[in-house]
């Protein structure tokens, strides 16, 4: 194999690609990516975990010699960062190596063959839709934090996907922890009918999210499985990643949205997260709550840790009910009030006991529970 690629064209491509592979791998390929060049200038550069695969298509200035090899994943991306701007960089494979120049640079690398590289086999992917790229970054964006971690529950270590026939048809993305609850709701792309749940992977979900920083405009292509998901950016030549789905039933978490929350706040979401964040500066690992005192018109903002002391604020609200004291994990309660936009935001409340469902109006698509703790 013999190409000269542009050197900002192959760093693009790497970026693409090059995070799906984990630093640490004990299968010595599954370190590498594979790169296929054939005539016409059509390179094609591919990486995998194994559970995960990116394929990205990049234009050549030229292939002397079509052929295909796997070689570093760090290593290559590293080095093409580090190359002079506006270079050429030719890529040459010959007795298990790759010789990579640009300008006066010379590197030498060891390679693998292609025929032991692994590649997700798709099968068939009966349901197929499209979304435009801005709302499927919002629909990542409004849900994710809420992902879990615990790897014992590994059923919401994703994002779950599923259609829902209200409204005239819905998609809704749904991520829970068991803490807090994160729901996304759009209407129903054409081609989502019939639908099967899916839950999509936490590093499927980030790699994704990375790639549609670059594809803003557009439509993302979606097809899927009850096993398997494939995304496609920019169409024809972009940019797709394949990811398996996690194996396993998420909750039905409509069971903890709440519907008799009758004691409304209203308050500036930017006002109440500031407030959070400046008093939970005293917070430590034991005193993670942040207490709110409800009144007509202010909440008052209290942590009280023994080691630091405590803080108070308050910030001015719109509250109709009885006056009321409820706790929650600060950390939880930011990452919620981040995602609101609007001026404000309106927070239902049953008791100190019970969740709290937090929106910025009944129309809003995100909808969000926030479980309390005891302070």
């Amino acid at each position: 194999m013999k190409v000269t690629i542009e050197r900002a064209e192959l760093l693009r491509s790497l970026s693409h690609v090059q995070s799906v592979v984990e630093r640490r791998n004990t299968i010595p390929i599954l370190s590498n990516v594979l790169i296929e060049a054939e005539a016409g200038g059509h390179v094609r550069i591919m990486a995998t975990d194994l559970d995960l695969q990116v394929i990205d298509n990049l234009r050549a200035n030229s292939v002397d010699a079509e052929g295909s090899i796997t070689v570093s994943a760090h290593l290559l991306f590293d080095i093409a960062r580090k190359l002079a701007d506006g270079s050429q960089v030719s890529l040459e494979t010959g007795d298990n190596r790759m010789t990579i120049k640009a300008g006066r640079s010379r590197f030498s690398l060891p390679t693998l063959p292609r025929d032991d590289f692994p590649v997700i086999v798709e099968g068939d992917l009966p349901t197929s839709f499209e979304l435009p790229a801005k709302t499927l970054a919002e629909m990542i964006d409004r849900t994710r934090f809420a992902i879990s971690t615990e790897e014992t529950r590994y059923y919401l270590n994703g994002i779950f996907l599923h259609v829902a026939d209200d409204d005239g048809g819905v998609l809704k993305a749904a991520a829970t922890d068991g803490h807090r609850l994160a729901r996304f709701t759009i209407a129903r792309p054409e081609g989502a009918e019939g639908m099967p749940d899916v839950i999509v992977p936490r590093k499927a979900v980030a790699e994704l999210r990375k790639l549609l920083e670059e594809a803003t405009e557009g439509n993302v292509q979606i097809d899927l499985s009850p096993s398997k998901i494939r995304f496609t950016l920019g169409g024809e030549g972009g940019v797709v990643l394949t990811s398996k789905l996690i194996d396993g039933t998420f909750p039905d978490y409509s069971r903890v949205i709440p519907t008799g929350n009758d004691k409304l706040l209203k308050v500036d979401p930017k006002s109440l997260f500031a407030g959070v964040d400046r008093v939970a500066t005293i917070a430590t690992e034991k005193t993670r709550a942040v207490k709110m005192g409800l009144d007509a018109d202010k909440v008052t903002l209290t942590v009280t840790s023994p080691d630091n002391g405590n803080a108070v604020e308050e910030v001015s609200s719109q509250y109709g009910s009885d006056a009321m004291e409820i706790g929650f994990n600060a950390t939880y309660l930011k990452d919620i009030l981040a995602q609101l936009n609007n001026d404000t935001v309106e927070l239902h409340f049953a008791d100190a006991g019970a969740p709290t469902l937090i929106r910025e109006d009944e129309k809003s698509p995100a909808l969000y529970v926030l479980m309390p703790m005891r302070v």
